[in-house]
């Protein structure tokens, strides 16, 4: 065969349609159809993705909430568990308010500082912090006012005195700052 044959053997095969691409303002009724299929796939695939975006967010969103929940449980465990030691580290602090200057006392009220201190090594190791309130500004979220009191040194509101320290664990107050209060 020749060449020539072939491209009309070719042409015999496939005669051409009415209202073929190739003819001037035609198209076939299958390009129609395929491009409402292809603009309806592309609308599908646009909506499929949007949804996938979506649940990964808020996959990511469930994650970030589920870390900062287990954060703040194991925060709270650990403000359980030391708050039942503040009681002994204030008992220690009204110990060493009163301790003796010389002799055998002076020897065991060395002993009793060093566990004191070792007790608020702990603490800050696991980041309990002691509230400062001595001199400050009266704070209702860290700070229980005892009492007001009269002081012509301090303005009014004033923290004049701590009576029992308060502690707080980041940003969580553990026990408030009991305190007098300048009027």
């Amino acid at each position: 065969m020749t060449p020539k044959k072939r491209k009309e053997t070719h042409a015999a095969e496939a005669p051409p349609m009415a209202g073929d691409a190739n003819e001037p303002g035609g198209t076939t009724p299958g390009v129609a159809q395929l491009q409402n299929d292809l603009a309806a796939a592309e609308t599908k695939a646009e909506e499929y993705l949007q949804g996938w975006q979506r649940e990964r967010s808020d996959f990511a969103n469930y994650r970030r909430r589920i870390e900062r929940e287990q954060s703040s449980g194991a925060q709270n465990a650990l403000g359980s568990a030391i708050r039942r030691y503040l009681d002994i580290a204030d008992d220690l602090e009204r110990a060493l308010k009163n301790r003796p200057a010389e002799g055998d006392g002076a020897a065991w009220a060395q002993g009793i500082d060093l566990i004191y201190r070792k007790l608020l090594v702990a603490f800050d190791a696991d980041g309990v912090k002691p509230i400062e309130a001595e001199g400050k500004a009266f704070d209702p979220s860290m700070h229980e006012a005892i009492s007001q009191e009269d002081s012509p040194e301090h303005e009014s509101g004033q923290v004049i005195g701590v009576v029992q320290t308060g502690y707080i664990l980041g940003e969580r107050v553990l026990r408030p700052a009991r305190v007098r209060v300048a009027r």
